[in-house]
């Protein structure tokens, strides 16, 4: 028979679920977002500028109307050329996936990141009362765990 030990409960360890980690303790505020009238050509510039790899594409009210990818601009040059179209002619609106997934602000960060390994997705937006009010990327769910290692993991000193 094998050895069993059991310690139980440490004292002044709080349980995780009980740790005030939300996505909206993380997400990023500050967002480049884009709208739907810019060209193709502008967003490449701004992904590039910008070191991003998407970002949200918004309306006048700061409503959540779309996401615009590096994929998506790779699609757009790659049917152009194939087409024959002229790159700038073409619209965010034409290029965007519309259909967009969201998360809730207040999820816990250990939920969302089962989200980002379930869903396959590089960032989810954040909205508040029908307005985008933040992004939470996979980076960001990284930085997350470092901090909480460094208040609630046991350290190997």
């Amino acid at each position: 028979m094998g050895i069993k030990s059991f310690q139980g409960v440490r004292k002044n360890q709080q349980p995780t679920e009980d740790i005030p980690f939300k996505v909206s303790d993380f997400m990023t505020k500050d967002l480049i977002t884009f709208r739907p009238e810019q060209s193709m050509e502008e967003v490449v510039d701004s992904l590039i500028n910008h070191k991003i790899s998407g970002g949200p594409v918004v309306n006048d009210k700061n409503e959540l109307i779309g996401i615009i990818s590096e994929g998506d601009c790779i699609k757009h040059i790659s049917d152009s050329r194939y087409y024959n179209m002229p790159m700038e002619d073409d619209r965010i609106e034409n290029c965007m996936v519309k259909n967009v997934e969201t998360i809730d602000g207040d999820m816990n960060i250990f939920d969302a990141a089962n989200k980002f390994l379930n869903d396959k997705r590089r960032r989810f937006p954040i909205v508040k009362d029908g307005k985008l009010v933040g992004q939470i990327s996979q980076k960001d769910i990284l930085k997350a765990t470092i901090k909480m290692k460094s208040q609630n993991w046991k350290k190997n000193h």
